[in-house]
């Protein structure tokens, strides 16, 4: 598998937060506007404290993450002028009983026929695309990618905090979420020719009123010629994207690899997918994990060794497999964005504690030059970059 073929995109979405309240603020239309003038294309997002942010197609991790830093720092200057301030968050730790809907045709329309799904969405995640040459190989590949969904939700998790108090969730977003008709995990499709079904009976039933709103957590991308994973929660930081982005690249190149040699991904059955988001969902890193394909109930930070092992010859064609090491072992070390929330949470039960602990994520390592990228810095608890080798050889992933 070439890994130039296997290019990389990312789409990360954003909490608007009243800087006094941390409540959302209802004006993505203004930070939009202010973004246009300074050159950066932001999206609006189904509600009016939301923005998305879209980077440039990469083949290169240490130029993603230098792209994903310079957008988190414009968008937040942006928001700073506007009276906002910008959290990588997927869901808003303090909220009001609905959230303004974004005033455009298409919005209006979802509002509609959507009712309060639309008025209690604010659900922030980060999607990754990677190139793929058709979408039968798309479809395929996504079979693939099934059983590590999971997976992904647990190490991105970061909505612990709703409503000013502990969810007892690590991804409270994913639970909301699942109320779409849509969402989730996809059916295991043999054919374009069942996914096409699939997707009409959608929009005739009124499920969905467009294909964009096919929002499985793994579908061939209806705007660009790529395989499109859209499960995790917004990271908290810039490093924990760019890991996020490099296993989805590795684990779609293995999948591709699998293809070339014959292989068909196996169904998994979907009760089994199911209790493994679940279990993702509510523990996040901090616990154990279910693995789809046979049930085995172990830890998070195992399974992620399985998977690194699964896709190690496509992370050695990356050169990325030193960065993944010890960016895994970091984040387990220091905490995603769940544990985050709620160590801050836990100090004084008070949700501006959150505000704080998330303001300081979404730009953390932000500053940093793009000669100061190394393969496995990542911040942690003192918010300081740390070489974190074993001392010998390649970083290892505690066990």
């Amino acid at each position: 598998m070439d890994a130039a073929s296997s290019t990389v995109g990312v789409e990360e979405e954003f909490l608007l937060a009243d800087p006094g309240t941390g409540g959302p603020a209802s004006n993505n239309a203004e930070v939009a506007r202010t973004a246009a003038e300074s050159g950066i294309n932001l999206k609006l997002e189904l509600t009016r404290c939301q923005v998305e942010t879209n980077t440039r197609v990469h083949s290169s991790t240490a130029e993603l993450i230098q792209e994903l830093r310079e957008l988190r720092l414009g968008v937040a200057s942006c928001a700073e002028q506007n009276d906002a301030r910008l959290l990588a968050v997927a869901i808003p730790p303090t909220v009001p009983h609905h959230f303004p809907v974004t005033d455009t045709p298409r919005y209006r329309r979802i509002e509609e026929n959507f009712g309060l799904l639309a008025h209690e969405q604010g659900l922030n995640g980060c999607h990754v695309h990677v190139a793929i040459p058709d979408r039968e190989t798309a479809l395929q590949v996504s079979n693939h990618l099934r059983p590590w969904l999971p997976l992904f939700l647990a190490l991105t998790a970061n909505s612990a905090i709703y409503r000013n108090t502990d969810s007892g969730f690590a991804s409270w977003r994913n639970i909301l979420w699942q109320r779409w008709p849509s969402a989730g995990p996809p059916p295991y499709f043999a054919s374009t020719d069942d996914y096409d079904a699939m997707v009409a009976m959608l929009l005739s039933s009124g499920n969905i009123l467009d294909e964009t709103m096919v929002y499985w957590d793994v579908r061939p991308s209806s705007r660009y010629p790529t395989v499109e994973i859209r499960v995790s929660d917004i990271p908290a930081t810039v490093e924990e994207t760019a890991l996020l982005a490099t296993l989805v690249r590795a684990t779609v190149m293995t999948a591709r690899m699998s293809l070339e040699q014959g292989i068909i991904a196996p169904p998994i059955q979907d009760e089994m997918l199911r209790a493994a988001y679940w279990k993702a969902a509510r523990t996040g890193i901090d616990g154990d994990g279910v693995h789809p394909a046979d049930g085995r109930v172990i830890p998070v930070r195992v399974l992620l060794t399985e998977l690194v092992d699964h896709i190690g010859p496509a992370l050695e064609e990356l050169g990325d497999h030193e960065f993944v090491t010890g960016a895994i072992k970091a984040v387990l070390t220091r905490g995603n964005g769940a544990r985050r929330q709620l160590e801050a949470f836990r100090k004084h039960r008070d949700v501006s504690d959150v505000i704080t602990e998330l303001a300081t994520a979404t730009l953390e390592g932000c500053h940093r030059h793009p000669a100061d990228f190394h393969p496995w810095a990542i911040p942690t608890a003192d918010h300081h970059c740390s070489h974190l080798s074993t001392g010998e050889g390649r970083p290892q992933i505690p066990r």
